[in-house]
């Protein structure tokens, strides 16, 4: 069981979903206390979700996109939807933590250790590592004790949403007849009629495509554009230019020697009697006989934990658990395993998963890291934070000098050691191909009337955490319509072929009339069985269609547009049962019905906690920029 929860890669989702979380929780007060004003973007009851703290859930989303994909116009949040969205997943959060507790739900010291304990990323040759648990952290910008805190509440949050979602049922023949239906092969035909046929027909009127041009001007613009150089001012490149002395890496080591104890480990096999399965009375006698077996032969402690272990992680490895230090087990467990001598066996052992027989396998000694093992982990960390104090005296510096000589990049360049770059033509609007020139800030101040005119260097702009660009315009194009003569003849060929798309969905339309009146003389394709599961055979976009056609009267017919591509009509001749499905698929698809009946059911939940808090959004607030 402990080695299953160390592993379970849900846990590790979780760790990811919580760096780089994108609602943040805004501390236990606001869940209590009442907030804001008349532009609070919702409430919940007495409690308020103030503008700012959307503002902040709003911005955050912003950066856990560009740590995601890089560059990311932030227009695409400036929705509608967008904000609706952040806006209802804070008030989720908050209904939930309401409920919970009510509930007196509370995620225990213990499953925050066993959650911490079994997250890859904390991890240092599969053993957890202190050292990295505070590295990753402090990437984040975060401490162990804030971190542990939103853990406790999402952990918390999940015991609520899941008893919620595990409480409901899917009724067997419900499931049966959804896989039925995943199965059930369709025979169908296809008779098309492709958009090219109806070309010739196609009889546009002399000035239709000057018109078109003329109304939609718009589309035949070229954007502005321009030449540029630049320079990148990094945290980075500051420390590529930096250098740390064997001294100040044996110095440093040499105060800093408790970060480098290691720990003692012990390796442990268990065997669980799961208290649970058959109840503590039975399970305890039942971990009494077992080892009384060990007793008598100590050499069939691994046979026996194979064939009786309740622990599933570990069972089929003879109740090996592999190297633990002290925090990654249960208090019971651990106290038990620390007292042992290599090769000793326990007595039986309570904690909450059961009764426990344990056998020491292996001691790793608490011991210093060598000097040898640390130095290039030491020369990083006192290059990073040379450079971070070398950044921020430069960055000042940095903006200073592109300000202050405004005509070249050439004298901030020289003083920094930097490349001068130049681009390719590139547009006003952002885009992460162009690297440093995507962002909107900088391209705002490139195309600015006043950067245009005089081809100054622009301030330097922050594009990304310790980040600095200034550029200059070297060559720029203004915007210019396109002449008529250019793009006729693409016009042309684009209003023909949205003539014969409707020509196709018209005709087609028609045949399918005739068709449901049984007037079936149409030459049909080769027939294709397809099914939900495997529907490859016919275009996307009919899919759907496909599987609507009532099958209560064969042979069925339907119609379906594509766009672009003219109109195709399908005929239904014969339905049949699938292959009965293999058990690992089955029980697959089974899980994915259950998932998605158990996110039904908390939808359903959170809808009601809606209703019961009086939860309101204030669409105006919501709203302002």
């Amino acid at each position: 069981m402990f080695d299953a929860v160390r592993n379970n890669k849900k846990i590790v989702q979780i760790f990811l979903a919580l760096i780089t979380l994108p609602f943040a929780f805004f501390g236990v007060e606001s869940y209590v206390r009442s907030v804001g004003s008349g532009d609070d973007v919702a409430t919940i009851g007495d409690i308020k979700v103030t503008q700012q703290q959307f503002q902040q859930a709003l911005r955050e989303q912003q950066e856990r996109l560009r740590a995601q994909m890089g560059q990311v116009d932030p227009k695409l949040l400036d929705t509608p939807e967008a904000r609706k969205a952040i806006i209802d997943d804070l008030v989720d959060q908050r209904l939930l933590m309401l409920e919970a507790g009510k509930k007196r739900m509370f995620a225990s010291d213990e499953a925050i250790r066993r959650t911490i304990g079994g997250i890859d990323a904390f991890k240092v040759d599969g053993r957890f590592s202190t050292e990295r648990y505070e590295a990753a952290l402090r990437a984040q910008g975060m401490t162990p004790a804030g971190f542990e805190a939103q853990l406790r509440q999402d952990l918390t949050l999940q015991q609520l949403a899941g008893a919620v979602g595990q409480s409901g049922l899917m009724a067997r023949t419900v499931a049966e007849r959804v896989l039925a239906l995943q199965t059930e092969k369709r025979e169908v035909m296809e008779y098309r009629l492709p958009l090219d046929a109806y070309l010739d027909k196609v009889k546009l009127a002399g000035d239709a495509a000057k018109k078109f041009y003329d109304e939609n001007g718009k589309q035949f613009e070229l954007p502005e554009q321009a030449r540029v150089e630049y320079v990148v001012l990094s945290m980075e490149t500051i420390g590529a230019q930096l250098a740390v002395t064997e001294a100040e890496i044996k110095s440093w080591y040499d105060g800093h020697k408790e970060r480098f104890q290691q720990p003692e480990e012990r390796r442990a096999s268990h065997i669980l009697v799961a208290s649970e399965k058959l109840g503590k009375d039975k399970a305890k006698a039942k971990a009494e006989d077992l080892l009384k077996e060990i007793r008598k032969n100590p050499a069939s402690f691994s046979d026996l934990a194979k064939k009786n272990s309740d622990d599933p992680g570990s069972a089929s490895k003879g109740g090996d658990l592999g190297f633990f230090g002290k925090g990654m087990m249960v208090k019971p467990f651990e106290e038990a395993a620390y007292a042992l001598k290599e090769s000793e066996i326990s007595g039986i052992v309570e904690s909450d998963f059961g009764f426990h027989i344990i056998k020491l396998t292996g001691v790793h000694a608490a011991k210093e890291k060598p000097l040898a093992d640390v130095k290039a982990e030491i020369e990083v960390e006192l290059k990073k934070a040379a450079a971070s104090r070398k950044f921020a005296e430069a960055a000042e510096s940095f903006s200073n000098i592109v300000y202050e000589q405004p005509d070249s990049l050439k004298p901030a360049a020289e003083k920094f050691k930097l490349t001068v770059k130049q681009s390719e033509w590139i547009g006003r609007q952002p885009n992460p191909a162009n690297g440093p020139l995507g962002n909107e800030k900088l391209l705002a101040a490139l195309f600015s009337d006043d950067s245009v005119k005089s081809k100054r260097n622009t301030e330097a702009v922050e594009i990304a955490q310790n980040t600095l660009v200034a550029a200059r315009l070297v060559e720029y194009k203004p915007a210019a319509l396109q002449a008529f003569e250019g793009v006729q003849g693409s016009i042309e060929t684009l209003l023909k072929r949205k003539e014969a798309q409707a020509l196709a969905v018209q005709d087609g339309e028609a045949r399918l009339e005739s068709l449901k009146k049984g007037e079936d003389k149409l030459a049909w394709g080769a027939p294709k069985s397809v099914s939900r599961l495997d529907a490859r055979l016919i275009p996307p976009v009919a899919v759907a269609t496909v599987f609507k056609m009532d099958a209560g009267k064969l042979p069925a017919y339907a119609g379906v547009e594509l766009p672009g591509s003219g109109f195709t009509l399908f005929k239904l001749s014969r339905l049949e049962a699938g292959a009965k499905l293999d058990d690992a698929r089955q029980q697959a698809m089974l899980r994915q019905l259950g998932q998605l009946s158990a996110q039904e059911d908390v939808q359903v939940y959170l809808a009601a906690l809606r209703n019961r808090y009086k939860v309101e959004i204030n669409q105006a607030a919501l709203e302002a920029k």
